[in-house]
Order: structure tokens, then sequence, then C-alpha cells
């Protein structure tokens, strides 16, 4: 016969209350944490006593060498800790070189941002790495420095003028026409004219009104850099005609997720083998486009033809530079591979920002065998430089000896030029990996760099307000807004009749497919 659970309930034994064991517990816990270190401290303090009496006898004894490297360490440990001071305020812990205040406008008072420039005409090639940068980076040498600089703002212009508005029928375009591009960005200083403008199959995702607009500039394409060379005086400081390519890093969704394939695809019939995602930026094109029937390579690669014919045939002695910031670095990496190629008599060098891996061993080594000098400048902070293959390549890099000649591992090319956000005054402490792949971060970090043992260089000259142009990356006392840098009311205007709204493109800024085809004119200088 079953009982019913309430009868089995009161047959059960009342258990004991389980606190009271729990506070007994935790009381010997704590007298046994006690005597532990009441014992330890006596022992200490009778073992400092017994070697301060032994030593205090020590000056009245002959003791030899041997004696003394034992003695020592014990005097060392007998040293009293330093106390631990509370951390100063940041006014006084860092002098700051520029505060606050600096950044209200005082008209003529103001500090120039431009530094003074030298003729490098003698010495470009060793600036170019005719000697792989030995001596120049550690310490930076000015003029690498300013060089470096400048180059790293023609890179900058890719993203700034670049037009990513989604709401804007010209998203993934470029704001500016080529004759307009320098003026409107402010780097006319640098003496460089833009010959032609490259674009990248690389769909950009817009609103789905857009799609069933006929007045969408292209849904296929993005502009991806521009082709540019130097004028005549700035021909004659630098020491020859410097054709330039930059190309912008990662922007478009579609771009990023090139980024993120990690398989390598072979060039040819060669074991040369590189990025598939970054290939298929530079390499894609498409017949029933507007702006890629032809692809970047070969959009690249016919202008870099017809300038180097124009100035050769006029006596002059022409250089390659390419850079490019992110995925901009790789796709400078691959252009470099076919400059050279083509042109095996050229000199070529490659200037990279957060560049990351772009092939195996094969594709390294042929670089160097075609005589293209690469100089890497990354950010210790920065993980893209580590990528594709941040755990795995990282490793096997270690055992280069065992490993060289694997052709599925990724290899950086050339000399790097490695900075440290921890070394400037102005940056925030606090980790931020997208603030630390900021191309402006780069060129701060370049502008104040001296050596890897030295502080921020005190006479920096480069607008430190810049690095908060799309990130918010200086410290607060400075007082300068995140990401300031866009467009008055977003792109909205008042018209006249009292109504804000988004203004059309002036004629001379709208893209047009034929500013890709090949030109026979001769650079507008």
């Amino acid at each position: 016969m079953e009982l019913s659970p309430m009868r089995n309930m009161a047959k059960q034994k009342p258990e004991k209350p389980r606190r009271t064991k729990r506070v007994w517990r935790l009381k010997l816990n704590v007298t046994w944490l006690r005597m532990k270190k009441a014992l330890k401290s006596g022992l200490r303090n009778r073992l400092r006593v017994h070697l301060s009496s032994n030593l205090n006898k020590l000056p009245t004894l002959k003791i030899n060498h041997h004696d003394l490297a034992i003695i020592r360490p014990i005097q060392h440990v007998m040293k009293k800790k330093k106390p631990i001071r509370p951390t100063m305020p940041l006014e006084k812990l860092i002098q700051l070189p520029y505060t606050a205040a600096d950044f209200v406008d005082r008209g003529d008072a103001m500090t120039p941002t431009k530094s003074p420039v030298e003729n490098i005409s003698t010495r470009w090639r060793e600036l170019h790495g005719l000697h792989n940068w030995e001596g120049l980076i550690e310490p930076l040498h000015p003029w690498l420095r300013r060089e470096v600089v400048k180059y790293g703002e023609f890179v900058e212009a890719t993203y700034d003028a670049f037009d990513f508005d989604p709401l804007s029928e010209f998203c993934g375009s470029c704001r500016y026409n080529p004759n307009k591009l320098f003026e409107e960005l402010g780097l006319t200083k640098h003496g460089y004219k833009v010959t032609k403008y490259i674009y990248a199959m690389s769909h950009v995702d817009v609103p789905e009104w857009f799609e069933r607009s006929h007045c969408t500039w292209s849904k296929d394409s993005n502009w991806m850099g521009y082709v540019a060379v130097s004028g005549d005086a700035e021909t004659t400081r630098i020491g020859r005609r410097d054709i330039l390519v930059a190309w912008r890093g990662t922007v478009a969704p579609t771009e990023w997720y090139s980024d993120l394939k990690t398989s390598l695809q072979r060039l040819g019939k060669t074991n040369i083998k590189v990025q598939s995602g970054f290939l298929g930026v530079y390499c894609s094109k498409g017949e029933f486009t507007r702006y890629n029937k032809l692809s970047a390579s070969e959009q690249v690669m016919e202008e870099i033809r017809r300038l180097i014919t124009f100035f050769r045939d006029r006596g002059e002695e022409v250089s390659l530079t390419l850079c490019g910031h992110s995925l901009g670095g790789a796709l400078a990496l691959l252009n470099a591979y076919d400059a050279a190629t083509y042109f095996p008599d050229l000199f070529i060098s490659v200037i990279s920002y957060a560049a990351p891996r772009v092939g195996n061993i094969h594709f390294k080594e042929k670089l160097n065998e075609l005589g293209v000098k690469t100089l890497r400048v990354v950010v210790k902070q920065d993980i893209v430089p580590k990528l594709p293959g941040f755990i795995l390549n990282t490793i096997l890099n270690k055992f280069t000896a065992i490993t060289g000649r694997l052709k599925w591992i990724y290899r950086h090319v050339g000399t790097q030029l490695k900075l440290n956000m921890l070394h400037s005054p102005y940056l925030r402490r606090d980790p931020d990996y997208t603030g630390c792949h900021n191309l402006e971060i780069y060129l701060h970090l370049l502008d104040g760099y001296v050596s890897k043992t030295s502080k921020f260089r005190w006479n920096a000259r480069r607008d430190v307000a810049l690095v908060n142009k799309s990130t918010n990356m200086l410290i607060t006392e400075l007082k300068i807004p995140e990401c300031w840098y866009e467009r008055p009311f977003k792109g909205l205007v008042l018209n006249q009749y009292g109504r804000w709204v988004k203004p059309g493109r002036q004629a001379e800024h709208i893209p047009s497919p034929l500013s890709i085809e090949s030109c026979q004119e001769p650079p507008p200088f």
C-alpha cells in the first residue's frame, strides 16, 4: 500500500541547517590565512635582523671578491621597495607641445603646418630604396619622412574624394574631375597633375529606388584611384619625372568580402600565387559595363606605358612610384609586378600603408628579382598587416628554415617601417582596432617618428586635428570633435524657395566613361 507524498515528507529526518557549517568553514579559512601571513612576516623579520647583524660585522673582516659576489645580491634584497606614487594628472605627466588653445584660430599667429622642402635630386634613388633603406629608417631620415608622408597624402586623397553616400546618384565615384582633384583637396603644393582615373569591378550596394533609376552612374564599378605625374618644378626638385599611381583602400562592402578571401590563386603556369580576392579586384572586367570594359590592371598599365613613352622620347629620366593603403597596398604590389615585367629597366618603388600579405614566397622572390623596392609602413597595434593567416602564418613564419619553401604560406614583401601608437602623446590609450588602421593615424605617427627608442618628435608640424577626420582617437584634452570631416549640412543646401534639397553635381564633376579611354594628348603642363 502506497503512502501519500505528504506522509513521506513527514517521515523524512529534518536536515540540519547548512548555514552554520559555512560560517565555521569561512572562519577557519580566515584564521588560517592570518596565521600564514603572521608566520611569513615573522620569518622575514627574523631573517632581515639576522642578515643585517651579520652584514654590520663585514667591514671588520677581510673578504675576497668571491664573497662580495654573494653579499651584493643580499644587500639588493634588503633594499626597501620604492613607494608607489599615485598617477599624475595628464597635463603634468606629458608635456604636450599642443593643447586645446592651439586649435583656436588666431590668424597669422598660428604655426604653419608646412615643413621645409629640400632638393633631393642627388639622393632620390636612396630615398626610394636603392639600398633597401639601410641607415635611413633607424633613425628616420627627415627627407625620407617627408617623402613618405607626401605619398601618404596622395593616398588619403582617394578617401577624401570618394563619394560613398548611399543617397547619392553618383555613389562609388570620385566627387571631382581629374583636373580639379588636387585643387579641391589642397594638394597642389606637391606639384603633381592627375592624368587618369582608375576604376575597378566591385558592386556598390545602393538603395532599391536607385536601382530602378536610369541616372545611377554605375552599378558595377568603383573609383579605385588615379595616375599622376610630377610637374616641371617638382621634377627638378626630386631629380626625375615621377609617375605616381595611388590606390584606394577598402570602403565598399564587396571590397571587404574580397579582403576576407584567403585562398591563393596561381599566376599563369608559374609557382607564383597571390590572394584571389585582391587579384579579382585588380583584373576583373565586364563587356557590358560602362567603366570596366578594361580591367583596373589594363587601365593603369595603358596609362603608364603612354607616360613612359612620352617622357623618354623627350630624354627625361622616369621613375614609377606605386602607393596604397590597406587593399590599395595589395593592389600596388600587383601593379608593381605587372610594371616590372613590362619595363625591366624602369626604377619602380612601392610605398604601402597598413597593407596585408599578398602572395607566397615565389611572389616575394620574383619581385626582388625584378628589382622592385618596397617600403611597408605598419602600426604595431593594427591587425590588418598580419592578415591573411593571422594565426597560422604568424607561427609558421617563425620557422622559416623549415617552412620557407611552402607554396601556400603568405609572405610579406620588402622593408618594414614599424610605428607604435603609444609613442604619440596625442592619441588615446584605449584599444580601438578600427582607429589603428586609419591612414591619418599612420601619417600622424610618421610625422612624429624619430626612432624606436626616441620620443615623439616635438617639432612635428603636420596638423594633429587631422587624426579625428574619421575617427575618435585624439585625447579629450585637445577638444577636437570626432569624425569632423563631412560635407556641410550632410550635402543639403537651402534653395531660393527656402527648401533644403540635395544639389546636383556640376557638369564638370559628373563621371564619364570617356575619362577611362586612352588619351593620346600630352600631360597637362
